[in-house]
């Protein structure tokens, strides 16, 4: 099946504060953010029209923002309207949803102090991120890159720059069958998927890698919420890989991958997608698709 290039599609896409048609959102070659990452960016889904958790998302996009030293130049309200907006121009419903705010074209040096901050939003329709078949679980290779010390690199940020060694930690994944890698942190612990937060279910309990070097996902904490609705005691802390073989169950939260279960990490580690997975994945499905006021309410 041949890819339409994102270039060359139908639609329209929100660019500084104007409907632009899909094709005209072009980006010069001299822009600070392709050069030196100064880019932030959201990935959100919408379900029967609404984007879940809409402000949660732009209130990390604003944050992330600040926290490589800009300041996007629209409200969060201006954001959320803009997002709905992009929606309702595409004619979609069920779509992801993805906003980025970049430094633009004024300087093309390290220093950038005088750039302009431009904010762009698409949607486009995009299924489940592992397929329909859900239930039979996924197999992550281990990644040979490693998620950084926060002292070393924004990990606070949803930053275009950190995902660069996720996308060369899945190529090798995909290269050698996986579906995708897990990847540890600069201290050998267990930290996350290439672009989804991870679980384990461990004696009935679920355990998940504190989140200090990467982002505590709006779908974990979604996920996390669900559980402790089911009296499910969730351990947030340090994880060993060694410790794999202490889990029964395994499966990954994220905006694309929403929640998706685990049968193999790397030849040493397997697990069968079972109750408390599936109970989640399916809280999870019918959550997405409650109004925003009750998701509110479940989620805190």
């Amino acid at each position: 099946m041949a890819l339409v290039p994102f270039d060359d599609r139908d639609g329209w896409i929100w660019w500084d504060g104007a409907m632009v048609p899909w094709r005209d959102a072009k980006l010069h070659v001299l822009s600070h953010g392709l050069h030196y990452a100064s880019a932030v960016f959201e990935g959100e889904r919408a379900y029967a029209g609404n984007i879940f958790r809409l402000r949660d998302h732009t209130n990390r996009l604003i944050n992330s923002g600040r926290i490589l030293g800009f300041e996007i130049p629209y409200t969060a309200d201006q954001i959320d309207e803009a997002c709905k907006a992009v929606l309702k121009a595409n004619g979609q419903e069920e779509a992801y949803v993805r906003p980025i705010a970049w430094r633009g074209t004024e300087m093309l040096a390290v220093s950038a102090q005088l750039t302009t901050i431009h904010l762009a939003i698409a949607s486009w329709p995009w299924p489940s991120y592992f397929g329909a078949d859900r239930m039979k679980g996924i197999r992550l290779g281990m990644a040979q890159w490693i998620r950084p010390d926060p002292r070393t690199a924004p990990t606070a940020s949803k930053a275009t720059g950190l995902y660069m060694i996720g996308t060369m930690s899945k190529h090798k994944a995909e290269a050698e069958g996986y579906d995708d890698a897990l990847m540890l942190d600069w201290r050998g612990h267990i930290a996350e998927a290439t672009g989804a937060n991870i679980f384990f279910v461990m004696g009935g309990e679920l355990h998940t890698p504190t989140p200090d070097c990467f982002l505590d996902g709006i779908t974990r904490r979604s996920v996390m919420s669900l559980a402790k609705h089911r009296q499910i005691k969730i351990v947030e802390r340090a994880i060993l890989p060694e410790e794999m073989k202490d889990a029964s169950e395994a499966f990954l939260a994220g905006t694309a991958a929403e929640v998706t279960p685990i049968r193999q990490i790397g030849t040493e580690y397997s697990f069968t997608p079972g109750p408390i997975t599936e109970t989640l994945l399916k809280d999870y499905e019918a959550l997405v698709r409650k109004s925003p006021e009750e998701v509110a309410r479940v989620t805190g």
